[in-house]
């Protein structure tokens, strides 16, 4: 999937965790606790800086796309696996050898309100091939098509005028 031009990505976080406010707050944040090889594959190997992502609500009252940040630093080690402290600790992991990696993103814009998940299901048709609408698909970190991310742009921005 990489190439030098722009990549498109929806990246998900349960809002009890991290929600798209405190992305907000924090302007930035390194996207850390991802456990997937395919998603720290996507991380490592195919975003680049200045890709747009949608940040997604899961595993909540709403489901939805709540926002936009962009990644804003490449792929570096994920602090988090080697903090002993920290739920996502891996005793694999060394400073030399690390195991998991983690894009930093910025923060861009909140959708109010969010794009519900039901919304989207209503134009299954055009967004054929969407791995979030795919059954069973639980990977945190998804490639998005150009075509679907600026046909779910304009959603949003005629859902929100």
């Amino acid at each position: 999937m990489s190439s030098s031009t722009q990549n498109f990505w929806l990246m998900k976080s349960e809002p009890s965790v991290f929600s798209i406010a405190d992305l907000s707050r924090k302007k930035k944040t390194l996207w850390d606790g991802v456990r997937n090889y395919q998603a720290r594959n996507f991380m490592i190997n195919d975003m680049l800086v200045g890709d747009e992502i949608f940040f997604y609500h899961s595993s909540c009252e709403v489901p939805g796309i709540a926002g936009l940040c962009r990644v804003s630093q490449k792929a570096q080690p994920d602090p988090s696996q080697f903090d002993r402290k920290s739920d996502y600790f891996d005793s694999k992991a060394t400073k030399d050898h690390p195991i998991w990696f983690a894009v930093e993103v910025e923060f861009l814009k909140k959708y109010e309100p969010l794009l519900p998940l039901s919304e989207l299901r209503k134009y299954h048709d055009l967004l054929q091939g969407l791995p979030l609408l795919q059954k069973g698909q639980r990977l945190s970190i998804q490639p998005v098509k150009q075509e679907h991310f600026l046909f779910i742009k304009k959603l949003v921005t005629n859902m929100i005028s």
